[in-house]
């Protein structure tokens, strides 16, 4: 597993009957699935079901032949899956890619990834906190924002120009037009 994976996606079964595989990717683009011909694998970390039968080893990697979209998922042949019985074994399968194979993002345009950690400063330098996660919510992004004091809720501030003046990845920071008390 590389040291910058990040998990774009999971394996929700088999397509048809050659030992494809139906994903569901993680984001609306899954550019990140198509950007990488290895993924690597790592089993699903939720329970199984009372009675579930027992998890095949899972391999590693998976060398992809071909990804496409599908409907609302991708779809994808890899080397070594051979059979419809295969390909279903592996389903649940959590996908990572290594971060350093995502497509260059174009100016204004963020992986979530990426925003994930930066520390959100307001415009009289007041900290905020780190960002902890991002919620979609159709329209927008918005930031999970934890102040550093543990007591202190989470902040959210829609990810949108009206209140993000700039996002300073190498930095670490972004800097926003919200008060301490919104």
């Amino acid at each position: 597993m590389p040291a910058d994976a990040v998990e774009v996606g999971r394996i929700i079964g088999a397509w048809g009957v050659q030992g494809g595989l139906k994903i569901k990717p993680f984001a609306a683009d899954p550019q990140a699935l198509f950007s990488s011909k290895r993924w690597f694998l790592q089993p699903n970390d939720l329970p199984r079901p009372p009675g579930a039968k027992a998890l095949q080893p899972l391999p590693g990697l998976l060398r992809v032949k071909q990804a496409r979209e599908h409907g609302d998922g991708v779809v994808a042949t890899v080397h070594d899956i051979d059979g419809r019985d295969a390909a279903q074994a592996l389903a649940g399968a959590r996908i990572f890619v290594p971060r350093a194979s995502f497509p260059t993002p174009d100016d204004g345009e963020f992986y979530w990834v990426d925003l994930i950690g930066l520390q959100v400063a307001n415009r009289q330098g007041l900290a905020l906190g780190k960002v902890v996660g991002l919620i979609e919510t159709g329209p927008h992004c918005v930031l999970r924002i934890q102040p550093a004091e543990a007591d202190a809720e989470e902040r959210l501030v829609p990810f949108v120009d009206a209140y993000v003046d700039r996002v300073d990845i190498a930095g670490g920071t972004i800097a926003v037009d919200w008060e301490a008390d919104y």
